[in-house]
């Protein structure tokens, strides 16, 4: 199969490393420059160093190149791997081609808009095009050596679910579907911003039961605003929810963590942010979610809790004492 990847960060290189023993990929990147290095050194050294790119990939900067790839036939996969906040200007670009099947690998709200990835992608390209997003748990580096892992196709649309299927499942990756493709996206923006809050207390020394008592109760907190946003409860018990939140919460790959754990040391977010050299999208999308919260009139302490000392000046040990003094609930409320 002909398989475009737009997007040559971390996890669009390790997918297309995975990829590209089976399947005619190319992966294109923005930085032109990049892509070029890259191809001569078979090594993605800004975002995935010390990993060897299989000789079958093409790597490239020319967007012309990796769109004509799988564009005007129906047996293609295009994959976005930018970040939410790349993913409206690159179906921008997208609009000249007849496209086949597009899913995305991003997580998140889109800051502004607050869409989901879906939605912003429906607003641009049309409801149309055969598009989901591939999601769950899964660290780039992971992947990308060949370790084991199962992610989540999410689409309305039976036959994209299958041909992405029949293009990913294999080797060291498994891939499961489902049509709740709110759901799938919900519990993949969120989890981010728990991320972070477990990162803070893990930061700040309180131990094995402060963090699974945030993780159990930040799996409520998506659920709740994932069904009034039109998920499915039952979603979030599976990879894309709890199995994403547990891995980027606990995991030490996770960038969502590691703000947690500079922002318990006391440093700027500025400052880990610059550090990480990476895009961790909690920070991203937090006040998203903290304003969906309110506009649903859904309970999310936790997600508030984060956003208050990601953008309001709260400090770290305001937040727990804050979510701890917390009056006492019904568990299943």
């Amino acid at each position: 199969m002909n398989i475009s990847i737009f997007g040559a960060g971390a996890w669009g290189t390790a997918l297309a490393i995975a990829l590209a023993d089976h399947h005619q990929v190319v992966l294109w990147g923005r930085d032109a420059g990049l892509m070029q290095d890259a191809s001569a050194m078979r090594e993605n050294t800004a975002y995935l160093p010390g990993f060897m790119l299989p000789g079958t990939l093409t790597i490239t900067g020319d967007f012309e190149r990796a769109a004509a790839h799988v564009a005007d036939r129906d047996d293609t996969l295009l994959i976005i791997a930018s970040a939410v906040a790349g993913l409206r200007p690159l179906a921008q670009r997208l609009q000249a081609y007849r496209l086949p099947n597009i899913v995305w690998l991003c997580k998140g709200f889109e800051e502004q808009t607050r869409l989901l990835p879906h939605q912003v992608v429906r607003e641009v390209l049309g409801r149309d095009i055969a598009h989901g997003a591939l999601s769950g748990p899964s660290f780039a580096q992971e992947v990308a050596r060949g370790m084991p892992c199962a992610l989540t196709i999410a689409s309305e649309i039976p036959a994209l679910r299958e041909a992405v299927v029949n293009a990913v499942h294999g080797r060291s990756i498994r891939v499961y579907s489902t049509d709740d493709l709110v759901g799938v996206e919900v519990g993949g923006a969120v989890k981010n911003i728990l991320a972070i809050a477990t990162g803070v207390t893990d930061g700040l020394g309180l131990g094995l039961n402060a963090r699974a008592a945030l993780i159990t109760r930040g799996l409520a907190e998506i659920t709740r605003l994932g069904v009034a946003l039109g998920g499915r409860a039952e979603t979030f018990m599976g990879l894309a929810g709890v199995g994403d939140l547990i891995l980027t919460c606990t995991g030490d790959l996770s960038r969502n963590r590691k703000v947690g754990l500079g922002l318990a040391e006391g440093k700027r977010l500025d400052t880990i942010v610059a550090e990480l050299g990476h895009v961790a999208e909690g920070v991203r999308c937090a006040q998203a979610v903290r304003a969906l919260a309110a506009e649903y009139q859904v309970d999310m302490p936790i997600s508030n809790a984060v956003a208050a000392v990601l953008f309001d000046g709260d400090s770290p040990r305001e937040m727990v004492q804050r979510l701890l003094a917390r009056d006492p609930r019904d568990e299943a409320a």
